[in-house]
């Protein structure tokens, strides 16, 4: 949501969503972005964001603006930074070392857009930074991957399916969550589902959004099913069983289940838990 509309971070505090990122970028003018930073920063040290987590998206270190976006929000109680179009692994070093000059608290964490040729090209550099930075989350930007690439947005983003599936790898392999971009097409329904599914399908923690109306869609379709669930307890159940003490195997309702899909299970099932107790 744009820091520069006061209506818009009001109602962030009731919408049913995991997080709230209030965007110092894109969504702000150049003449406008001293006070947005001062608007984002007022909002929440007024608190009453429950629990969903803030997160403040600030302009590039590049920019005439990015610097004092930082030393700004270093007194503002925000859980994350998100900083765009990083292009390699010296980006993160410089934003996280900048983060550490600015004061932040040692958990307040660093996300990075995706959404340059290079970032996707540097994958894996880049999020073997979260080894040694603040570095904990990638967020996909398609929109300006494709101005720069020339790689067309169309329905199902055939074409974009390996950056998806590169992005999830390189931050599976560094324990990072990962967010896919926004869908454009807010009235279209049908075409946020499929990305929602798609993105659910590929890997991704959840998916940003542009408008409150894309929600209920999300969230129906990032959490469990009743038949999800119902397999995941029985696989818990199953590896819980005295009887089955010191077996790495078993038969679940008719399908194999090793140890692995007992974590899955588990996984699944704390899912469910956070989501329920929101």
């Amino acid at each position: 949501m744009p820091a520069s509309n006061a209506r818009a971070m009001a109602k962030a505090r009731n919408l049913d969503c995991d997080a709230v990122c209030l965007d110092l970028e894109d969504a702000v003018a150049p003449e406008a972005k001293a006070e947005a930073r001062a608007a984002l920063v007022a909002e929440v040290q007024a608190g009453g964001f429950g629990h969903r987590r803030l997160v403040a998206r600030i302009n590039g270190l590049s920019t005439p603006w990015g610097h004092d976006d930082i030393a700004a929000l270093a007194q503002a109680p925000v859980e994350a930074v998100l900083a765009p179009k990083v292009d390699d692994a010296a980006d993160i070093q410089a934003l996280s070392a900048a983060m550490d000059a600015a004061g932040f608290a040692p958990d307040v964490a660093l996300w990075v857009m995706i959404e340059t040729p290079r970032a996707v090209l540097a994958l894996e550099r880049i999020a073997d930074c979260a080894a040694t930075t603040r570095l904990a989350g990638f967020v996909l930007g398609l929109n300006d991957l494709a101005k720069d690439s020339g790689i067309a947005q169309l329905p199902g983003r055939g074409a974009f399916l390996p950056v998806l599936t590169m992005a999830v790898l390189a931050a599976r392999a560094n324990g990072l969550v990962i967010l896919d971009g926004v869908c454009n097409a807010i009235e279209d329904t049908v075409r946020l589902e499929g990305e929602c599914v798609q993105a659910r399908d590929s890997g991704f923690d959840g998916k940003t959004l542009i408008h409150p109306a894309q929600l209920e869609v999300c969230n129906r379709v990032f959490a469990p099913t009743q038949a999800d669930l119902a397999e995941a307890e029985a696989i818990v159940a199953a590896f819980a069983d005295p009887a089955n003490s010191g077996k790495g195997a078993l038969r679940v309702n008719g399908k194999m289940a090793e140890l692995l899909h007992l974590t899955q299970a588990e996984r699944l099932l704390a899912k469910a838990a956070a989501i329920a107790a929101r």
